[in-house]
């Protein structure tokens, strides 16, 4: 069902195309600064969503913070400026690439920025340890092999690039931040908008991905198919107005239901939603079809 619901929008947004340069450059400038924010806050960096901002636009170091978490959001954000430029470039995903993007991620952070790690590491938390290191050349070899040769709807393939990096797990550190870098250069050249994955769902994140290191790949799969669902949400909002997201507690003021009953139904995955910052968002498309469904 969720499939078909990304698929659908994302047909909506191929109709529109080309979409006006302006309205893009705005909302990859937004994406870009929550993606890094979320992200680097993933792998417990300290600052807050507007302090990140005053670091990226006005090169403010903010007191009392690490120089560290500076780094990782400049460097983030230099990444994911980085996929932009190898999306418009048209440039394949190799191992180059790769190591080219945990280079700019891990600039100033590690010494050996950019190569694979030499060492046999464990994940804290994980109920599995990555592979060998000297297996590393090999698997990453297969890696990319897949990506460009396994026919599989784009969807399901951003899910096995995102997880089978992060099960390969190639680099001493920074391989999450690289993973989710990768997975949205994956998905933009497949003309679908970058996804976010929230600092708040971070327990969920873990969660997911060491249930698919059992076997089991089905929590993973529903948590990046929900990011996709609500970046193509976001995306037609600013194109279609009866795809506009407007906060719950404002749609009540036009359908017959409580705020806190639709953000139960957005939790349950009931009613087409996007969470940002902690505020719910849908559309009146969405309650629609929501009302359509339960009648």
């Amino acid at each position: 069902m969720l499939l078909n619901k990304i698929q659908e929008k994302k047909n909506q947004l191929d109709k529109l195309r080309p979409l006006p340069k302006d309205a893009v450059r705005k909302l990859i400038e937004d994406i870009r600064l929550r993606h890094t924010y979320n992200s680097d806050a993933i792998e417990g960096n300290t600052l807050t969503l507007q302090e990140t901002k005053l670091v990226l636009e006005e090169g403010i170091t903010i007191g009392g913070k690490p120089l560290k978490d500076h780094l990782e959001v400049k460097n983030d954000a230099e990444a994911f400026d980085l996929i932009i430029g190898l999306v418009n470039s048209d440039a394949a995903i190799t191992q180059e690439v790769i190591q080219k993007l945990h280079e700019v991620v891990t600039k100033g952070l590690l010494e050996n920025a950019g190569k694979y790690r030499i060492t046999n590491v464990r994940i804290i938390g994980s109920s599995t340890s990555p592979p060998d290191f000297l297996k590393i050349v090999k698997l990453m070899d297969e890696f990319i092999k897949n990506i460009k040769e396994v026919k599989l709807h784009p969807l399901k393939k951003a899910i096995f690039i995102h997880y089978e990096f992060a099960w390969i797990h190639p680099f001493i550190d920074g391989n999450g931040r690289v993973t989710r870098l990768l997975t949205n250069l994956y998905l933009m050249k497949q003309c679908y908008p970058p996804i976010i994955l929230k600092k708040t769902e971070r327990r969920l994140y873990y969660k997911a991905l060491n249930k698919a290191n059992e076997g089991d790949l089905s929590l993973f799969s529903n948590f990046i198919a929900r990011a996709v669902n609500e970046s193509l949400m976001f995306y037609l909002s600013s194109f279609i107005t009866d795809e506009k997201l407007t906060s719950l507690s404002d749609i009540t003021k036009y359908f017959p239901y409580s705020q806190e009953y639709l953000s139960l139904r957005a939790r349950q995955g009931k009613l087409d939603a996007v969470k940002i910052e902690n505020i719910w968002y849908s559309s009146k498309r969405a309650l629609r079809e929501y009302m359509k469904n339960i009648k």
